[in-house]
């Protein structure tokens, strides 16, 4: 048994870049603390600028986003939506909370998203729109689930909650869908403690997203000088956060570089220096298609097996290292059973990868001697049984 390190390194760390208080302070003596404010503009406009979309709208969380785009493209009772498997209960309950059916298909072995060569199968005549999930910040095919997509008459939102600084073929994550999600949850690379944003790049939605966002009312043309009174015109709920968080999110935007730096470090010096342990051990490291640029958002390892991936961490606990598993299966969970369906030909990877992934700590201040620490714990691990076959993780 190994003592564990004094030096106990946390899985995730929230990064301060050192403006946030100036301007939370800014708002406090200014005395607007609601939502909607100078900070709110400032925050929407930088991301606005760093995806290229239409607009952006700052909502409470990403899980109110994704709800937020429920509404928006009004989706109905027995609407369905296609999404992974491999993602957060949020992607499914924005849209179970509607009445329309979550479609849950299987991710690929390589990237772990959606896999798009099993998304037409999926479809039926109910079907209203795609939910893609950025994982870890690599970008789903967008040539091809856009391609299923215009075929068929169906509305892209996607989830980005990993993605914002990741691009596919040169162009941001966050700009595909006619809607896309952020989060800015305290464990993503720019955060607020909990936050999120509406991506709209479609400009026939942006009224209807900013009415249903500020409680179905058309406050903001009046805050704007468009109507002279605003009024109740559509559905919709309060989804604004505070100018606080705001103001928290506008320094963590505006030290965007600085945070991607030190995180693209950390992200490089793992898949380098594992890679040699990774190869004699049977375990795979992340895939990047050449189309894709990365947040290093996730650094994640695929052990062999079930029973290798809890040896592995409490091997990591034992050091002082707090790694973790991800998300578990959303077809065949309790609710997932309940409000959703699965795709033909069920979701055998998904299944699979969820039993043998494990995130490791990633976040701007890991420093180098607990980097080194980790790599250290990781490369002394040896799984009982060498597991030689790797051909799964390719997409044969």
């Amino acid at each position: 048994m190994v003592v564990a390190s004094t030096n106990a390194i946390p899985f995730n760390r929230a990064y301060l870049t050192g403006a946030e208080s100036a301007l939370m302070e800014t708002v406090l003596n200014g005395g607007l603390l609601e939502g909607d404010g100078p900070f709110t503009a400032r925050a929407s406009a930088l991301l606005t600028e760093m995806i290229g979309a239409v607009a952006t709208l700052l909502t409470t969380s990403c899980t109110h986003a994704l709800e937020l785009s429920a509404l928006v493209l009004d989706l109905k009772p027995g609407d369905e939506v296609i999404m992974p498997s491999f993602t957060f209960p949020s992607t499914a309950n924005a849209y179970a909370l509607r009445g329309a059916v979550p479609v849950f298909v299987d991710c690929r072995p390589d990237t772990l998203n959606l896999d798009e060569r099993r998304i037409e199968a999926a479809i039926t005549s109910r079907t209203r729109a795609i939910a893609p999930v950025h994982y870890a910040g690599v970008g789903c095919d967008m040539d091809a689930i856009g391609a299923i997509a215009q075929r068929h008459g169906l509305a892209i939102v996607e989830d980005n909650a990993h993605g914002l600084g990741g691009y596919y073929r040169g162009r941001p994550l966050g700009s595909f869908g006619a809607l896309a999600t952020q989060s800015f949850h305290s464990t993503k690379n720019a955060h607020c403690g909990e936050g999120g944003a509406l991506v709209v790049n479609r400009a026939d939605l942006v009224e209807r997203a900013e009415y249903i966002r500020e409680k179905g009312t058309n406050r903001t043309q009046y805050y704007r000088g468009v109507v002279e009174r605003y009024r109740w015109v559509d559905i919709g709920s309060s989804y604004l956060p505070s100018e606080l968080l705001a103001a928290f999110l506008t320094a963590q935007l505006e030290h965007f570089g600085q945070i991607q730096a030190r995180r693209q470090e950390v992200w490089a010096a793992y898949h380098s220096r594992l890679a040699d342990w990774a190869a004699e051990a049977g375990v795979i490291q992340p895939t990047v298609p050449d189309e894709c640029v990365h947040p290093a958002h996730i650094y994640y390892l695929l052990l062999p097996d079930l029973g290798t991936r809890q040896s592995f961490l409490r091997h990591l606990r034992d050091r002082g290292i707090q790694a973790t598993f991800h998300y578990q299966p959303l077809h065949d969970a309790p609710a997932g059973l309940r409000y959703g369906r699965t795709g033909p030909g069920g979701c055998p990877v998904t299944e699979r990868i969820a039993d043998q992934l494990v995130r490791l700590p990633i976040y701007t201040g890991l420093g180098d001697d607990d980097l080194d620490q980790i790599i250290d714990g990781i490369t002394s691990f040896r799984p009982a049984v060498r597991q030689v076959a790797m051909a799964w993780g390719s997409r044969s």
